[in-house]
């Protein structure tokens, strides 16, 4: 069962991919659903203590957060820091209702809203833009797709360990 110990603090944010201009500004691609969340934050975390470090400013330009660092003043000092996951502590963000972190999602069984009947567990989100998807492995390694839509996604009990859903029809049916 998962309770609010078993969540990570720190969710991965963003990957540092460069550097911009000759003042040690970052290039960093967003792991989040936007760069406009990225780079809303003042403080993230480095490395696998999550040093905080303070974000002096950053921007969005295209689909990737310019950022300054406080103490990466030059361009060697942030190319050191290449290839580097930047983490926000779970603390720092409040999601509205109905929203979740992928990450508390992934592992969650899923079972038939009505039956109670187990369809297998969530093991991946893919985020299509239109509206995100989940795939769901059953015991034997198959996995189906369904659209994490009102109509089908009927509870999301993180904390509980499960999500019900009411399939579309024949989704499930196929046994192959």
């Amino acid at each position: 069962m998962n309770n609010d110990l078993s969540k990570k603090k720190f969710l991965e944010a963003g990957k540092i991919v460069g550097v911009h201009g000759i003042k040690g500004e970052l290039k960093i691609l967003p792991m989040c659903d936007s760069p406009e969340i990225l780079a809303s934050f003042d403080t993230l975390y480095i490395g696998k203590n999550y040093s905080p470090v303070n974000i002096l400013h950053s921007r969005v330009q295209k689909n990737i957060v310019i950022a300054k660092l406080q103490g990466y003043d030059s361009p060697e000092a942030a190319e050191k820091l290449r290839n580097c996951v930047l983490f926000l502590n779970r603390d720092d963000l409040v999601l509205d209702d109905g929203v979740f972190f992928i990450q508390d999602l992934i592992g969650l069984t899923v079972k038939d809203a009505d039956s109670g009947l187990v369809y297998g567990v969530l093991d991946d989100v893919l985020q299509t833009g239109a509206n995100d998807v989940y795939s769901i492995k059953d015991d034997n390694g198959k996995s189906t797709l369904i659209p994490a839509i009102p109509d089908v996604v009927k509870l999301t009990d993180i904390d509980g360990g499960f999500m019900l859903i009411s399939p579309l029809e024949g989704l499930f049916d196929n046994e192959n």
